[in-house]
């Protein structure tokens, strides 16, 4: 696993696009800094930018940079959350691009707790975008092979590994609000 995850960092670096397992689906990433690579990422699913893009990280500390503070109980709540399967609406400083961020003053974030996004975050160092593996109307990609099939040869690097076992993705919450925007 140790040479695929230096091959994706490898292509992170070079203003790649990647395909790697999540909790329950594959996702699609890139540099979250880099609007080239996500406007690839857009095209590849056929989404809308006003939609926004999901950033899942290793640790909170790759969050950071993106997201303005909250009152200490909210961050709590949102804590005893992570590292898992849920995706957190934080209010976004000024000056985050909207190809992340789409529309909204928001930003959708999440700190994950499988194996392959931990290590391939920590090997780069920081957060990656995360939207699943897809063109649209299409099931998202469980398996590489999927991945291979919808966009055969336009992707960087593929992470061929085993997505988590939630059958669902992530649920979606406001941070603010904790209302519930997408169940599991």
């Amino acid at each position: 696993m140790a040479d695929q995850i230096s091959l994706a960092v490898e292509a992170l670096n070079h203003q790649g696009v990647i395909a790697y397992p999540t909790e329950s689906v594959f996702g699609l990433g890139c540099d979250p800094d880099d609007d080239r690579a996500i406007q690839k990422i857009l095209e590849l699913k056929i989404r809308p930018m006003e939609k926004g893009l999901i950033l899942v990280a290793s640790d909170f500390s790759q969050l950071e940079n993106y997201l303005l503070p909250l009152e200490k109980n909210i961050q709590q709540r949102i804590f005893d959350s992570w590292p898992g399967p849920f995706t957190w609406l934080w209010p976004v400083k000024e000056g985050v691009s909207e190809f992340i961020r789409g529309r909204h003053n928001t930003l959708a974030v999440r700190v994950s707790a499988h194996p392959v996004v931990k290590q391939l975050c920590d090997a780069y160092g920081k957060a990656i975008i995360s939207t699943s593996a897809n063109p649209a109307d299409l099931p998202p990609a469980r398996i590489a092979d999927e991945v291979r099939d919808y966009f055969n040869d336009k992707l960087d690097f593929i992470v061929d590994a085993e997505v988590g076992a939630s059958a669902q993705p992530t649920e979606i919450r406001d941070a603010l609000t904790n209302k519930l925007i997408r169940p599991a």
